[in-house]
């Protein structure tokens, strides 16, 4: 009998090899868990919501009056909303032309929400840039140079569309910075596979080792990409969440646009930006943009024709686009509302990177680089040779082991580190700093206690205690 068009061998190839760890084994593992009743915390992936964020007022406020534009008719309305979001609401529906939120919008966004993303970027980075280039998406998320450790989500999709995956390797050593001798290894080693490079993803900050690049080293990515004719692609998502004074957020493209000509009118550069991050963790929203800087006009209409068949990002999600790069001003009704909520989130979420750092730095043969933004950290877990051997006769990659074993025995749900690459024969795993800051001592204080007994019955006591 021959098989059927969707019978598992039919698929396509690409998709079988499309893998994306976040929500892999660990998390298939820990959801059967919680049906079981267990309690789990999910720390495998960066859902700031779902672990207690709680959601910004302003934007929340006028989102629910564009759902329900009716309220605004209701004579008792600014009894219950204030009269800034009252105004931005009827601002935004304005910019569908009366449809409201249940109507397609232009493929690439509502041109209002566009402008107003274009006059952030200029405020952010101090040069103009054209809402023509600016496309509002459901997020943010060839051959391409991609950094080792790295978002998963890049190596499935390069999987998933049969492009070819370049790893760059970023030293742990020298707090997860990027070496340039790296990038030309890379490059050439995949031009001797027969592979030319056409793009580089750099993630500032990072995910999931939470470094911040600095002017330098965004220097030397944007001269060596222009060198090599790489596109350069900014996953800058996480600009809003930094933990350290010193390496402030530098986009990519004011680093390029303060080098000036000829390379600031050369370099092609795609940047990435969502409200899912930041002190906002939308993510259920699914609202984001991106900018392009210097593509051809060819290119870029072929851009919207692909945007095109998708028809429209969603309208909620691009009013929240919205409200985030023109959040309330001073002298709003709604403006030291916004401000505390948001200082707060970023002031605990600074304590929680200091509070997992420390915790993990205090654990047997562990090391952990400082968070210095994004949301998560990633240590290293020095596993002993019987507990690399534990996990072959298992059947299962080291670093899956042990967190399967925590998992198992507090309900921390993690990812390890070969989800994201590493490099060979050493193992990580990346969580994220949200838990409530009140519930941190006691997760770091199950998770020390948990893996001091690991170590304690694999460990032979040669060399591999806590350096």
């Amino acid at each position: 009998m021959s098989p059927k068009a969707l019978d598992h061998d039919s698929i396509n190839e690409n998709v079988k090899r499309a893998q994306y760890a976040v929500r892999g084994e660990l998390y298939l593992r820990a959801s059967e868990l919680q049906k079981e009743g267990k309690k789990i915390i999910f720390t495998n992936v960066g859902n700031p919501q779902a672990l207690g964020q709680r959601p910004l007022t302003f934007p929340r406020q006028v989102i629910a009056l564009c759902q329900a534009p009716f309220l605004l008719d209701d004579p008792n309305v600014g009894l219950i909303f204030p009269a800034d979001a009252i105004a931005r609401a009827k601002h935004y529906l304005s910019l569908t032309s009366g449809a409201g939120l249940g109507a397609y919008s232009d493929s690439r966004g509502i041109p209002g929400v566009r402008k107003e993303v274009a006059e952030f970027i200029q405020r952010r980075d101090g040069y103009p840039t054209d809402p023509e280039l600016i496309y509002l998406t459901d997020g943010a998320s060839k051959g391409i140079l991609v950094p080792v450790p790295q978002y998963p989500l890049y190596s499935a999709a390069i999987s998933l569309y049969g492009g070819s995956f370049v790893p760059y390797y970023l030293e742990e050593t020298a707090n997860w910075g990027l070496d340039i001798n790296n990038l030309r290894q890379s490059v050439a080693q995949a031009r001797s596979k027969g592979i030319t490079a056409r793009a580089m993803v750099i993630i500032n900050p990072g995910n999931p080792t939470g470094q911040c690049l600095s002017e330098a080293n965004l220097k030397e990515i944007i001269r060596f990409c222009h060198q090599e004719n790489l596109v350069l692609l900014g996953d800058e998502v996480y600009q809003q969440n930094i933990y350290q004074d010193e390496r402030p957020f530098l986009s990519s493209r004011k680093v390029l646009m303060d080098m000036g000509q000829p390379i600031s009118k050369e370099l092609q550069l795609i940047s990435f930006h969502t409200v899912s991050k930041g002190y906002w963790g939308e993510c259920g929203q699914r609202g984001g943009y991106f900018e392009m800087t210097n593509i051809p006009p060819e290119t870029v209409d072929e851009i919207y024709k692909v945007a095109s068949i998708s028809l429209s990002p969603n309208i909620a999600g691009q009013i929240f686009v919205g409200l985030m790069v023109s959040p309330p001003r001073p002298g709003d009704i709604s403006y030291e509302g916004f401000v505390r909520e948001s200082k707060g989130i970023l002031e605990s979420l600074r304590r929680r990177a200091q509070l997992m750092t420390d915790g993990f730095n205090s654990c047997r043969n562990v090391v952990c680089n400082f968070t210095e933004g994004a949301m998560y950290s990633f240590p290293q877990i020095r596993l002993p040779p019987k507990a690399i051997e534990a996990a072959k006769r298992a059947g299962k990659v080291p670093d899956v082991f042990y967190c399967l074993k925590l998992l198992e025995a507090t309900g921390i749900s993690t990812v390890p580190g070969s989800g994201f690459g590493q490099k060979e024969g050493v193992f990580h795993m990346r969580t994220t700093i949200l838990p409530a800051e009140e519930e941190m001592p006691e997760i770091m204080g199950s998770f020390k206690k948990f893996n001091d007994e690991f170590m304690e019955q694999y460990d032979d006591h040669r060399g591999y205690s806590r350096m």
